[in-house]
C-alpha cells in the first residue's frame, strides 16, 4: 500500500510538472497494450481538480483524446500487422486462422457493445482495440464506443479523486467497489444486448 502511495504522490507531481500534456501521454500510453493501470492516472487528475489546481474540462478533454488515441494506435497495429503475427506466432499462444475467423465474425457482429463493455473491464481495457482492429471494426463506431466507455470510466476515478481529497488510504478500498460496480453495470449491459438481439439471427 506504502508503494502504491508513493506511485501516487509522484504521479501527482508529474500531473503537476506537465500539465494537461501529461495526462495526454498517460492516458494515451494506458489506452495502448502497456499495462498502466489508469488508477494510477486519473485519481492523482482528480486530486488536483479537487485542490483548484487544474480544470476540470480540461482534464477531461486531454484524458479522453489520450484514450482515443492511444485505442487508435492500437487499433491500426493490430489492423496492418496483427493478422500477420497471429498466423506467424499464434500456435505458440493456442491461436491459428480458424480461431481468428471467429474473432472476426464475433466482432463483425458485436463489436460495438464488446468495444464499450471492454473499455469498463481491468485487464481488458488494454487489449480490446486489439481485436477489434483484427476484426476491422467500422473505425467510426471504434473511436464512438471507445470514446463512451473511456469517458465514463475516466470520469468515475476523476470523481474517486476528487472524493478522496487527501484520504489516500480510502483508493484501494474504493477501486474495489468500482470495479465490481463496473462489472455488474457490464452485466447488464450485456443481459440487455442478448434480450435485445435474442429474435434476431
Amino acid at each position: 500500500m506504502e508503494i502504491l502511495l508513493n506511485l501516487i504522490k509522484w504521479l501527482v507531481d508529474f500531473a503537476h510538472s506537465t500539465g494537461y500534456l501529461g495526462i495526454f501521454i498517460m492516458t494515451f500510453l494506458e489506452s495502448t497494450f502497456l499495462p498502466i493501470p489508469s488508477e494510477i492516472t486519473m485519481i492523482p487528475a482528480g486530486y488536483l481538480i479537487y485542490q483548484d489546481v487544474m480544470n476540470p474540462f480540461a482534464v477531461l478533454a486531454s484524458s479522453i483524446s489520450g484514450t482515443i488515441l492511444g485505442s487508435c494506435f492500437s487499433y491500426f497495429i493490430a489492423l496492418k500487422y496483427g493478422r500477420m503475427l497471429i498466423i506467424k506466432f499464434g500456435k505458440y499462444f493456442f491461436m491459428n486462422e480458424d480461431k481468428l475467423k471467429k474473432i472476426e465474425d464475433f466482432f463483425a457482429k458485436h463489436g460495438s457493445i464488446s468495444t464499450f463493455t471492454g473499455r469498463l473491464i481491468p485487464g481488458v481495457r488494454h487489449f480490446i482495440s486489439f481485436p477489434a482492429g483484427l476484426a476491422k471494426m467500422n473505425l467510426t463506431k471504434f473511436c464512438l464506443y471507445t470514446s463512451a466507455g473511456g469517458s465514463l470510466w475516466v470520469i468515475t476515478l476523476l470523481a474517486l479523486g476528487y472524493k478522496i481529497g487527501e484520504n489516500e488510504e480510502l483508493i484501494s478500498e474504493w477501486i474495489t467497489i468500482i470495479t465490481i460496480a463496473m462489472l455488474a453495470l457490464c452485466s447488464v449491459f450485456a443481459a440487455w444486448y442478448i434480450k435485445k438481439n435474442s429474435g434476431k439471427k
